[in-house]
């Protein structure tokens, strides 16, 4: 395992140990675990009653109010079942291009999170993308199953940095949602400087049926660039050229545009009652990520 990426630095872990993702409910058809499902079972926690069905357990029957009231009812509990999460690390080459790589935050984030979810007995699954989805590191529970996530991600990450993908994020999106996996909570972490624009990126989250959250990695410079005159541009994915005179009213411009840009993805969090946190990938990303959960708790 690659050192440099230092994504099972024991710290981070204990910190992120310590952090809980709260569903307000959860699809049916899981795993036990902490959250509330939709579903209503033979759990721990009543809930509610209903009138008997042919074909239910006897054993549900309350048969106190039938010897009171003579009506036939069944008890409903609470199921408590997993939260599938599935993370998505931008791992495209212009995550690389910096002297503290974007991608390495992506992945230290993925990790932190994937500890969060392992540790509560979630299902957890790691889908690191460019310009396509890659699947091979499917959704795993257990707390030693960690180690595992980390030692493959890594080598993804290795072999991304080598590649100098493209980025494709709404049809990496469109793949995940074809996988036909379990509604859960969809992670995804990125700089979300996509060429296809914000509004492509989302008609494909609005399909997806998970719960998003969107970790944006970004860094000052990104609103604020100190370029000024005139100079050459590359676009180190595709390696188009442009020459731009940078003034005044071109920053301006360019600040209106990168605005709309980051406030169509907030707006949308919002509707989805999901999550946003932006994080500046030169500074602590724990005691970042930290502030996504008010009080310890993400309540997705």
């Amino acid at each position: 395992m690659n050192d440099e990426f230092q994504l099972l630095n024991p710290d981070f872990l204990e910190q992120a140990r310590a952090l809980r993702i709260v569903a307000r409910r959860v699809a049916p058809a899981g795993r036990w675990a902490e959250h509330r499902s939709r579903d209503r079972g033979q759990g721990i926690e009543f809930r509610d009653y209903r009138p008997y069905s042919p074909g239910d357990d006897l054993r549900s029957v309350d048969w106190n109010i039938y010897r009171r009231l003579g009506r036939v009812v069944v008890r409903l509990f609470e199921e408590m079942e997993d939260l599938p999460i599935y993370i998505m690390p931008d791992l495209s080459y212009s995550m690389w291009k910096e002297a503290h790589p974007r991608a390495v935050v992506a992945m230290q984030v993925a990790i932190g999170l994937s500890a969060i979810g392992l540790d509560q007995h979630d299902r957890v699954g790691v889908f690191p993308f460019g310009d396509e989805l890659d699947t091979s590191v499917r959704p795993t529970s257990g707390r030693g199953r960690l180690t595992l996530l980390a030692d493959a991600l890594t080598r993804i990450g290795m072999v991304a940095q080598r590649r100098r993908s493209g980025t494709d994020l709404a049809a990496s999106v469109a793949r995940l949602r074809g996988l036909g996996l379990r509604e859960g909570l969809v992670v995804v972490i990125s700089d979300f400087f996509d060429p296809q624009g914000a509004r492509k990126i989302l008609s494909e989250l609005k399909r997806s049926r998970h719960r998003p959250l969107l970790v944006a990695i970004s860094r000052p410079e990104d609103r604020e660039p100190t370029l000024r005159g005139d100079v050459r541009v590359r676009d180190c994915e595709t390696g188009a050229v442009q020459d731009v005179s940078i003034n005044e009213s071109v920053l301006m411009k360019y600040r209106k545009a990168y605005d709309e840009h980051f406030d169509l993805l907030r707006s949308f969090v919002r509707q989805r009652q999901g999550g946003w946190l932006q994080i500046d990938s030169e500074q602590n990303v724990m005691e970042q990520l930290a502030t996504l959960f008010d009080g310890g708790r993400f309540v997705a």
